[in-house]
């Protein structure tokens, strides 16, 4: 179990209070699906997981025999594992029989014959208070005109069909496209402790970044492709930037660097002093930060509103070239949909390291694998790297289980060779007599 979900044997062994809370966090995850249950409820469960955990986790509740009910913004998470669909809104739970993308299409159909079933209803209202409004005043017609007042009194009216408002945004037009946008000569990644020493994470990495490339980064935590997307200069080797290339980065910890007392204008004032307030605030009404909210402090917004109130600021720059570590974490299903689109279509180059597969299938073209300290392309698509983890993760455990038992039985050697002894004497013992 551990190791699926991406613990090593020496990690097994060490104290909890030597983890992260993204670590404790899978700890949790193990010991809700290591409990027997009938039952399994899992609220957010790949938050904190990498792409390989994932994949481990979607194989493990397959073969899962009970029954699961599961929260999850990761759209091809919730289709491999999920066969009904509850959906709330308005305070109303909706049961749609099949997974997210079928529940989708189901959704569309039901909205589109709500709206023409409201249509026609609002059609045959307007006919009939019309024959009310013409004919209540003459005593020929009062009864027919009251009996047609009872038939609106009785008619159970539709709703007209409402979908959430489509958040929508996109990039500005950058100034440069330089091409190579960055070339990368025997670079060393990594850091240095506090003591000055070197610690080396992805090593040899040569790699010329185009214009208009786009990339997704693969590969176990702990390999390095955050170290690797977020190098500018590096323990040793050589990092060449284009001239006038504008580096849009954003990660998790993005959201600590923001300052909780600020409005989400008074950010964004800091980056454009010279820019009219109302441009400003137009464009983050574009992000959904709009009348008080766009003045308000940004202490109580959620992690997701913290996410985009980041983006924004980052799109604000006109970057041509963006590097995306983990982009879609904390964001809703509504706002992860419009950043894959706007994605999608921008026009500059793009680095992802990300475990949305959605986000990764609809915005890259290219993969490359960092592991074992090294970067290198991986020719395959997403459902290749899929059956490579699983495998890889099955010669793991192998090699894993087998080193336990080889060193169960080291520390079973002295046990049976006191065995052998007693054996021995109640032999002798037995002889004699």
């Amino acid at each position: 179990m551990l190791l699926g979900l991406g613990f090593t044997l020496e990690q097994t062994r060490e104290p909890v209070a030597s983890f992260s809370g993204g670590w404790r966090m899978r700890l949790n995850l193990a010991q809700a699906l290591m409990c027997p249950s009938d039952l399994l409820l899992l609220d957010e469960p790949t938050n904190h997981l990498n792409l390989d955990a994932i994949v481990w986790l979607e194989d493990w509740l397959g073969r899962y025999p009970g029954t699961l009910i599961v929260i999850s913004h990761d759209r091809e998470f919730l289709d491999a594992v999920c066969n009904v669909t509850l959906h709330l809104e308005n305070r109303q739970v909706k049961h749609y029989g099949g997974n997210y993308s079928q529940f989708e299409v189901l959704r569309a159909q039901q909205l589109a014959l709500q709206q023409s079933a409201y249509e026609k209803q609002q059609r045959t209202v307007a006919h009939l208070q019309s024959f009310i409004d013409r004919f209540k005043a003459k005593a020929t017609k009062a009864k027919q005109a009251q009996s047609r007042v009872k038939a609106l009194e009785k008619m159970e009216l539709i709703a007209p069909a409402h979908a959430a408002s489509p958040f929508t945004f996109e990039f500005r037009e950058p100034d440069a496209a330089p091409n190579p946008m960055m070339v990368m000569e025997a670079v060393r990644c990594g850091y240095r402790s506090g003591g000055g020493h070197e610690i080396p994470i992805v090593d040899s990495v040569t790699l010329s970044i185009q214009n208009g490339q786009r990339i997704g980064l693969l590969g176990a935590n702990g390999q390095g492709k955050s170290t690797l997307i977020k190098t500018l200069e590096p323990l040793s080797g050589g990092v060449r930037q284009g001239k006038g290339l504008q580096i849009g980065y954003f990660a998790q910890h993005q959201l600590e660097t923001l300052r909780p007392d600020d409005s989400a204008l008074e950010h964004l004032a800091r980056l454009a002093p010279d820019t009219h307030e109302q441009e400003l605030r137009d464009f983050l009404g574009s992000f959904n930060f709009s009348g008080d909210m766009a003045t308000a402090k940004i202490a109580p917004f959620s992690s997701g509103e913290k996410a985009r109130l980041a983006l924004a600021l980052i799109i604000w720059q006109k970057p041509n070239l963006l590097l995306l570590d983990e982009p879609t974490n904390h964001l809703d299903l509504e706002t992860r949909h419009a950043l894959t689109m706007v994605l999608a279509q921008f026009k500059g180059t793009l680095i992802v390291v990300s475990h949305d597969r959605h986000l990764l299938r609809a915005t890259t073209n290219t993969f490359m694998l960092v592991a074992k300290h090294r970067l290198n392309k991986f020719d395959g698509d997403l459902d290749d790297y899929r059956d490579w983890l699983l495998q890889h993760a099955a010669e793991t455990r192998a090699a894993a289980k087998e080193a336990s038992g080889a060193a169960d039985a080291s520390d079973n050697v002295p046990n049976r060779r006191e065995q052998r002894k007693q054996e021995k004497r109640s032999n002798v013992k037995s002889s004699r007599t």
